[in-house]
């Protein structure tokens, strides 16, 4: 599903003055593939995240996935999308502690209507897929830190979304672990078809990905595409 940014700003209002995150900024993400988003501290990557997912409103412009302006939503109706269209993954895995790892993967399923036993069957179908079969009925705090984010992986894939947005879905990982997670994400991604956009200071996982992203203060963006090299973009610009 393509997704385009026009004109978005956000702003914050921080006791008596007005911060400004994101101003002006206009871009067109691929409508399949991985896409990369790096940059300091402060510019904005998070914040631009919450606006794809539909996490939060821009204060002006629009964040559009194919024909629908998610912008111009009602709070219901956005958070219908979200559940039908977009996956997330944390660097915090945000699994539920009394829920074993098949009921935590289909929850969002049963949240969105699927029956108890179609959801559980597609979330067995995902957790074999990211290697945790024997592990369905372990509670999140029986599992590493790598099991417990794969398990973060097949709850956010398990309803085969479009787009999944990651937030450092390594960063709380050890070396290792964090490149057998980078693999698992490509993989699913690639045999999903879907459009994978992941923060990350890991400039090894960014370079792995379709197109790499930066962010600078500002709202310039430089964006790397295949063999085409480095191409800059400001505020306002369409890249």
């Amino acid at each position: 599903m393509r997704i385009e940014v026009a004109n978005l700003t956000k702003r914050y209002r921080d006791a008596d003055r007005e911060l400004t995150v994101i101003e002006n900024l206009s871009f067109s993400f691929p409508d399949r593939g991985s896409v990369a988003i790096i940059g300091r501290s402060g510019t904005g990557k998070s914040t631009l995240m919450h606006l794809l997912g539909a996490l939060d409103s821009p204060s002006s412009g629009s964040v559009t996935y194919g024909d629908t302006n998610i912008s111009t939503l009602r709070s219901d109706d956005r958070a219908a999308f979200r559940a039908k269209h977009i996956g997330f993954i944390f660097q915090f895995h945000h699994l539920l502690p009394e829920f074993n790892a098949l009921e935590n993967v289909a929850l969002p399923l049963i949240m969105s209507g699927v029956s108890d036993g179609e959801a559980q069957e597609r979330a067995a179908a995902i957790l074999d897929k990211v290697g945790l079969a024997a592990r369905k009925e372990h509670l999140p705090s029986q599992l590493s830190g790598g099991e417990q984010q794969r398990v973060a992986i097949a709850r956010a894939l398990v309803a085969r979304p479009a787009v999944v947005l990651a937030d450092e879905p390594t960063g709380n990982l050890d070396l290792a672990t964090a490149s057998e997670i980078q693999r698992l994400l490509l993989d699913i991604n690639r045999e999903q078809g879907s459009t994978l956009i992941i923060v990350t200071h890991n400039h090894e996982l960014a370079r792995s990905l379709d197109m790499v992203v930066e962010m600078h203060p500002g709202g310039a963006l430089v964006v790397q595409e295949g063999k085409d090299g480095a191409r800059t973009a400001r505020s306002g610009d369409s890249v």
